[in-house]
């Protein structure tokens, strides 16, 4: 009886598709359909998404495992949709008990984006004016690097001042980096030959093909996906745990 439950979970194991990873045109492609034909406002993405990194961030990192005395994380924030779900990831650390401080070089003038700062000056979280680029006075003041700058829809053949400056500063840092959905300075679709090299990545929705040879703790945020999409781009996403929006893949 054994063998049989073994040879029948075996064969149930070899049916399960592999988890999809996404190119560029797709990942455009659901994140549209949500917007168009689900009605899913952007502002409810950029919290969802941005809850979720905080999450992930509390597992990576808990407080009890932080290394300074104060639970200190900074959070570089680009001008598009990953600086504002950067915003939104420093305010849930907030109320987490971490400590965050953002770096945020180039402010959009979205009234949305604008949103997401104002809350984040409400709760008090401070916002640097310059990035040091002595590597040393980062080390020495942050647990953590939480790098939301440059999402997928950016070009890295094409990354100007002052993010292709900051990426100059990260790749030189021995505090641990977390990346948001794609690693800034990678290609979505390859791995990245020079690109910052992040601990952890929180992948949005469902993983980038630039994240099939990542070796890091690498988490995934979709469970918000409604089923007829998942099937529709044969997403193949995982169980999640008990009532986790989040997994560690």
């Amino acid at each position: 009886m054994d063998k049989m439950n073994h040879s029948s979970a075996e064969a149930e194991a070899e049916t399960i598709e592999p988890l999809r990873y996404l190119s560029k045109a797709e990942a455009a492609a659901i994140e549209t359909e949500l917007l168009k034909d689900y009605r899913f406002g952007q502002q409810q993405l950029i919290e969802i998404w941005g809850q979720a990194c905080a999450l992930a961030i509390t597992k990576a990192y808990p407080l009890s495992s932080l290394a300074k005395k104060q639970p200190t994380v900074l959070v570089i924030c680009g001008p598009d949709q990953n600086g504002s779900i950067g915003l939104v990831c420093a305010r849930h650390l907030r109320m987490f008990e971490y400590e965050p401080t953002i770096y945020h070089p180039q402010r959009s003038s979205q009234s949305l984006h604008q949103d997401f700062t104002v809350q984040c000056e409400k709760m008090d979280i401070p916002f640097l004016s310059y990035l040091p680029t002595e590597v040393q006075l980062i080390n020495d003041a942050y647990n953590l690097v939480i790098d939301a700058m440059l999402g997928p829809e950016t070009e890295c053949a094409n990354i100007k001042e002052p993010y292709s400056g900051i990426l100059v500063t990260l790749k030189q840092v021995k505090t641990p980096i977390a990346s948001v959905d794609v690693p800034s300075g990678w290609d979505v679709e390859e791995p990245s030959q020079d690109g910052i090299n992040p601990e952890v990545l929180i992948s949005l929705t469902a993983p980038k093909k630039c994240a099939m040879s990542f070796s890091g703790k690498h988490f995934l945020a979709g469970r918000f996906l409604p089923y007829d999409i998942q099937k529709k781009f044969e997403l193949n996403l995982p169980d999640y745990p008990g009532t986790d929006s989040l997994i560690e893949l």
